[in-house]
């Protein structure tokens, strides 16, 4: 079990350990927060969490950016309509900005085509992740949010020690199943010793078009069993919501006008309380 804390200066090993450290960012870049979005498995709507909470913080007035560490599914840039090619010169690669200045890097705009798909192995992956960090000119950000592909594998491993992250937001979906895996994410982290902000349950019900009942599709109460488990709160629950996913396809998700994760955004700005090992 890793029981590193990132502190070189303190450590007892120091000059001796092994592990990867958290690399530098590039000179001319000044980013203050940086916020993981992560879950244990696919398909949980992470990724329009990140673009959600982007936003949110962005009309805030905050100085925003993502960095899409999901390599190989990429959509950040879809849900926030920015394309092509990034600009580059000889200090350094610039990230694309969206409609409202959000700073943003991803695979899928270093592409030829958008649809290609990108057929690396983990390592190669992870590199490219580490130099969105290291190279990018991100300049004056306020929060950087980083979309982490699912799992605890190669590219979140390489997130969490590679990047000084502040704290990390947990994605799940009311389902048992779901739920067991992201005890895995969060257990991870405290490994990691990386503090868990709290927990976000997407596609939690639907709304009755006629009555405006909510509808658990899914049953409820799976979550905050997990959230109790290890206690960090329970930041949002998002619904299915068309609003959401037509703003994703218009890639204007900037503008969805929705709210849910307002709480989230609160707490995030409040100063990101630190909840290591549920205590």
């Amino acid at each position: 079990m890793c029981s590193c804390d990132h502190d070189c200066a303190s450590c007892a090993q120091a000059g001796e350990c092994e592990l990867p450290h958290t690399e530098k960012t590039h000179e001319l870049s000044r980013i203050k927060r940086v916020v993981a979005v992560v879950s244990g498995k696919g398909g949980v709507g992470k990724s329009a969490v990140t673009a959600l909470l982007t936003a949110a913080m962005s009309k805030k007035g905050y100085r925003c950016a993502v960095l899409d560490a999901d390599v190989t599914g990429p959509s950040i840039p879809k849900m926030f309509g920015v394309s092509g090619g990034v600009a580059g010169d000889e200090t350094g690669i610039y990230p694309v900005k969206s409609k409202s200045g959000v700073g943003i890097m991803s695979s899928n705009l270093l592409l030829e085509n958008e649809t290609d798909p990108v057929v690396w192995r983990g390592p190669i992956i992870a590199g490219m992740v580490k130099q969105f960090w290291t190279d990018v000119v991100w300049g004056d950000v306020d929060y950087m949010f980083i979309d982490c592909p699912p799992g605890t594998g190669d590219v979140p491993l390489t997130v969490f020690q590679s990047i000084k992250v502040d704290g990390i937001i947990v994605v799940t979906t009311p389902q048992e199943l779901v739920s067991m895996i992201v005890e895995k994410a969060v257990k991870m982290a405290n490994m990691m010793k990386i503090p868990v902000i709290g927990l976000v349950e997407n596609m939690s019900y639907v709304v009755c078009p006629g009555c405006g009942d909510k509808i658990d599709i899914f049953g409820s109460g799976k979550t905050e069993k997990t959230a109790e488990k290890f206690g960090l709160p329970l930041l949002a629950k998002l619904p299915y919501d068309k609003v959401i996913a037509d703003s994703s396809d218009r890639g204007d998700i900037e503008n969805a006008g929705v709210h849910y994760l307002d709480v989230a955004a609160d707490i995030i700005e409040s100063g990101l309380p630190v909840n290591i090992d549920g205590k």
